[in-house]
């Protein structure tokens, strides 16, 4: 059992060993806390008889390139001296939460932009309605839809619809992580945290493949890291390399699971003038040289199940344009799988080697694919408690958000908000600063929010005005869990949120 399965067997004992302990009570678990000891989060802890948040309040400084290491502004290293806090930001990481909700935000933080008072605030949202959609760019067949996605044997979620050269998985989810077994939940809030903070996790596919997905990386299929994703379908690459085949070959077949392409029958070829070459493809023909089902999709040529394209091929007309010596290539849409044939007397392909006056052609296939990587987006549900600890009329908030008055960031890292009722997000992990997800043992993730709005806007929708702080008092005071700040870069491809929040309230850029 790792450390992390071990924290969740432990906590439910809290009861059992009160004794001179301190109780946390920064999430429902409800943690007996021995000094010198954290409770079964690991992110709270009773240090000199108090309970202390363990991690440091993140601020970013946007106003530098990212890559620096923390820079702690409490504690005894620090001389109480503020320095430039023009681009800088309090994060909601590491700053607490607002559980038992009847509380305000841990950093309601002010800060003026461009002569506009703003306000951003901060907190630790417990996720029990949260999970992941996984994007992994890949050809190969990694299994049916609907099918169970499995970690350590335990079912965390499920295939969903394939995109574009990508396979997509969706991951975690309230039922899994509370409608299940103890070992399902468990596993499965483990396996979104390591997901979230951009750690590799290993899953399985009922009835398909075994993939490692880490964030921001290649996957990696039944032990095979993926270079490419494929630049289109058989019938995409056939329009946009027809004019580079023009005079060197006399037949192209784009092998793909979803569209196979045939250049002489194609549109593309046809307004070039490709003569008909008798060829004929085992496959439900769709449009001219378009072709669906050549083969069950696999880990073969363009996310088909074969090895051998040929297989593809039925018998040849002569009657159609075959003849003895016709040249035929034969490409995935990757451009990984390549030959190259001739026919025969027979009119049966043999491969020969592979021509020189080719390779250009299928090099620039491979050029135009881009470099294949798993994304990882965090989804979840700000529920009304979260959005208590911002204003006493939760509803406020919502409708805030939706009318584009309060913008959204994890961790600094802009959102996505769905439309429709409640504040439903998702944010791209790899913007989000390392380490910023936690978890809860009952189970739940822990994810960092902020909302920055102009302070005359949250005063209106009834924001908790007494808790207003500057950013100056936050960084020499902290807050109630008397833990450090510390500065980060921010990462270079976010917007400074509260610069951001400016420009979308006020489009003109006019205060």
């Amino acid at each position: 059992m790792n450390e992390l399965s071990e924290r969740f067997e432990t906590h439910e004992a809290g009861d059992r060993q009160a004794g001179e302990k301190l109780r946390c009570d920064a999430c429902p678990v409800m943690c007996y806390i021995a000094e010198g000891r954290t409770g079964a989060c690991d992110r709270y802890g009773n240090f000199g008889s108090r309970i202390v948040r363990c991690d440091p309040v993140r601020v970013l400084d946007f106003a530098v390139e990212s890559g620096a290491p923390l820079v702690p502004f409490g504690g005894e290293a620090w001389d109480g001296e503020l320095v430039n806090t023009g681009r800088r930001f309090v994060t909601a990481i590491g700053s607490g939460t607002t559980y038992p909700d009847y509380k305000p935000a841990p950093f309601i933080v002010s800060q003026e932009v461009e002569g506009v008072d703003l306000v951003t605030v901060v907190t630790e949202g417990i996720f029990s309605y949260c999970g992941v959609k996984v994007k992994i760019d890949t050809d190969r067949h990694l299994g049916p839809e609907t099918a169970s996605v499995r970690a350590q044997g335990e079912a965390v979620g499920h295939v969903t619809t394939g995109e574009y050269g990508s396979q997509m998985l969706s991951l975690g989810g309230v039922h899994h992580l509370t409608g299940g077994s103890k070992s399902e939940g468990r596993v499965t809030c483990e396996t979104l945290l390591d997901l979230c903070n951009k750690k590799p996790v290993e899953l399985t596919i009922d009835g398909g493949a075994t993939v490692v997905v880490e964030a921001g990386k290649a996957p990696v299929i039944d032990g095979q890291t993926e270079h490419r994703m494929r630049v289109g379908c058989g019938s995409a690459a056939i329009g946009m390399f027809a004019t580079q085949w023009r005079g060197l070959v006399d037949e192209v077949v784009v092998v793909d699971d979803h569209i196979t392409g045939v250049v002489s029958e194609h549109q593309a070829g046809k307004v070039l003038g490709w003569e008909d070459t008798g060829i004929k493809i085992l496959g439900r023909k769709s449009t001219p040289g378009r072709y669906f089902k050549v083969s069950e999709p696999g880990l073969g040529w363009g996310g088909t199940s074969i090895s051998d394209p040929l297989s593809i091929l039925g018998d040849w007309n002569a009657k159609k344009g075959a003849r003895p010596g016709l040249t035929l290539l034969m490409v995935s849409t990757t451009g990984e799988q390549f030959a190259y044939y001739e026919l025969d007397t027979e009119l049966k392909p043999v491969e020969k080697p592979f021509p020189e006056r080719l390779r250009k052609s299928v090099g620039l296939i491979e050029d135009n694919c881009e470099p294949a990587l798993c994304t990882v987006l965090f989804v979840g549900g700000a529920g009304g408690s979260l959005r208590a600890g911002v204003t006493e009329n939760p509803v406020n908030l919502t409708r805030s958000v939706h009318g584009l008055k309060t913008y959204v960031t994890v961790g600094g890292a802009p959102v996505y908000v769905w439309p429709g009722g409640g504040i439903t997000l998702m944010v791209d992990v790899t913007r989000v600063p390392d380490g910023a997800f936690g978890y809860v043992p009952t189970p739940a993730l822990v994810a960092p929010i902020e909302f920055t709005l102009r302070k005359d806007d949250y005063l209106l929708l009834g924001g908790h005005a007494a808790e207003i702080r500057s950013i100056g008092d936050v960084l020499a005071r902290g807050g109630e869990y008397f833990n450090e700040r510390a500065e980060a870069r921010a990462g270079a491809d976010n917007p400074w949120p509260p610069l951001a929040q400016l420009r979308r309230a006020v489009p003109d850029g006019s205060p």
